[in-house]
């Protein structure tokens, strides 16, 4: 795509995903950062139906307000109907990023009004996700990377290089915001970007980030069929409030520990890792009469702990 047609592709690439997946939403909301890639993709929501812009100061930068103030201003002169600036407190749990994040989207649900929200992650973003859920080795759900909708968000860039996002910006004159943070290579992304995918793509030949993007498709239509197979399995197992082992004994690996996974969340559970399910997993398939798995909960000063009792795992809370 050329620079001059850039901002007509994507509104094309735009309309499309809105006909397939938002054919019903009359308006939308864009989160704008100020960055080349929320930018360009403002700029193109704004031309398809009315569009709000919703832009998070999370004030841990030097400078952030007068950041917010600019993207606002640019929301607006773009042609969003509203550009609203919700300013955030980042927490500490998770460490500084996964804090940001929590934040950020809390006050994009807060500020939304029912409408659904656009993000702008590309398919470079995407590539960088797949390979960090393969260097982690945290199964498949993490490999199949960012879904396109996840309701209240969607993602209609997940197949747009970020050469098309900069092209946008460059054909409408706007300057965008460089966050320092996307070129400080003490973060494991940033070195993704710059070292370990350029890297691939000339050893193999060009392709990579599409490769992977294709590989995460792949993923994610397979887990979600899993999924729904675990969700009527798990309906199946469910003694009161635990499993029945017996029940849960029976099934393929892959579903048994699908199972085990979405009981956990359905208790309360967050931020479970792939050790701790199979850790749980093994109270069902390798019982010796082991103590409880610790597993994390959404109750500050407590823990959660799946274990065996006979012949059902239940759960039990204690205070930290």
């Amino acid at each position: 795509m050329d620079r001059q047609g850039a901002l007509a592709g994507l509104r094309r690439t735009l309309a499309r995903f809105a006909a397939h997946h938002l054919a019903d939403a009359p308006s939308w909301c864009v989160a704008l950062s100020g960055g080349p890639d929320s930018l360009a993709l403002t700029a193109a929501a704004a031309t398809v139906q009315p569009t709000t812009a919703l832009i998070v100061d999370h004030g841990i930068q030097p400078g952030s307000e007068v950041v917010a103030r600019t993207a606002q201003r640019q929301a607006v002169d773009l042609g969003c109907t509203a550009a609203h600036l919700l300013r955030v407190q980042v927490g500490s749990a998770g460490g500084p990023e996964a804090a940001a994040r929590a934040a950020r989207y809390a006050a994009l649900d807060a500020a939304r009004a029912g409408a659904p929200v656009l993000l702008a992650h590309t398919l470079d973003d995407q590539a960088e996700t797949v390979l960090l859920g393969l260097g982690r080795g945290s199964g498949p759900r993490s490999i199949a990377g960012m879904q396109p909708c996840d309701p209240p968000w969607y993602r209609p860039l997940l197949e747009v290089r970020r050469g098309v996002t900069h092209g946008v910006c460059a054909e409408l004159g706007l300057t965008a915001w460089n966050d320092p943070h996307n070129s400080d290579p003490r973060f494991t992304r940033v070195r993704l970007r710059t070292e370990v995918l350029p890297l691939l793509e000339d050893v193999l030949g060009g392709g990579v980030a599409r490769a992977l993007g294709r590989t995460a498709s792949a993923l994610r239509e397979d887990t979600e069929i899993l999924d729904s197979m675990a969700e009527h399995d798990l309906a199946m197992a469910r003694d009161g409030d635990g499993l029945a082992v017996a029940v849960v004994k029976e099934l393929p690996e892959a579903l048994r520990r699908r199972v085990i996974r979405a009981w956990l969340l359905s208790s309360g559970a967050t931020g479970l890792t792939d050790h701790q399910i199979r850790a749980v997993d093994a109270l069902v398939a390798a019982w010796r009469g082991q103590g409880g798995v610790a597993v994390s909960w959404g109750v500050a000063n407590t823990r959660l702990f799946a274990e065996r009792r006979g012949g059902t795992l239940t759960l039990r809370s204690e205070p930290v």
